[in-house]
C-alpha cells in the first residue's frame, strides 16, 4: 500500500515522502496512529498543493530579503547617545537600539536577533551585519554621536 507520511517514521521515511509500506504495518500502525494517509488522488493533490505552497512562501521571502539588502547594503545609520567626560558611553549600543534606528531612519522593520554588531561603548563608527534570510546578509555602518 502506498501512503504519505505525515511526520517522520524511523526505517521508512520523513514527513511528506510517499512512501510503499505493507497492507498491515499501514492499515494496523500508521493509520491509526494518524503518521500517514492511503495515498489515493486527492491526498496527492493536496500533497502537491501544500509544497507548491511552501515553495511560493520561500520565493516571497527571498524576494523581500533582497529588498531589504538593497536598501540596508552600505547605509549609515546614525545613533545619538550620551557619554561621560572621557568619552565612554553610559551603557552600550545594543542590537535593540540599531534595529530601533533602522527602522526609523531606513523604514526597515528588522528583528534585533539577526543584528550582529560589536559592543559599542564609545563614540565612532561601528560596522554591522544583518542577516536577512539563509545567505542573504546586508552590511551597515553604525555612526554613534552624541
Amino acid at each position: 500500500m502506498e501512503v504519505i507520511l505525515k511526520a517522520d517514521v524511523k526505517g521508512l521515511g520523513k514527513k511528506g515522502e510517499k512512501v510503499k509500506a505493507s497492507d498491515g504495518y499501514a492499515r494496523n500502525f500508521l493509520l491509526p496512529k494518524n503518521l500517514a494517509v492511503e495515498a489515493n488522488a486527492q491526498a496527492l493533490t493536496e500533497f502537491k498543493n501544500s509544497e507548491a505552497s511552501k515553495q511560493h512562501k520561500i520565493d516571497v521571502d527571498i524576494e523581500n530579503a533582497n529588498l531589504a539588502k538593497k536598501k540596508l547594503d552600505g547605509k549609515t545609520v546614525k545613533i545619538q547617545a550620551k557619554a561621560g567626560q572621557n568619552g565612554k558611553l553610559f551603557g552600550a549600543v545594543t542590537a535593540k537600539d540599531v534595529a530601533a534606528n533602522i527602522k526609523q531612519q531606513l523604514s526597515v522593520d528588522i528583528d534585533k536577533r539577526k543584528i550582529s554588531v560589536a559592543d559599542i561603548k564609545s563614540f565612532g563608527t561601528y560596522t554591522a551585519q544583518v542577516k536577512l534570510y539563509q545567505n542573504i546578509s546586508a552590511t551597515l555602518n553604525v555612526e554613534v554621536g552624541e
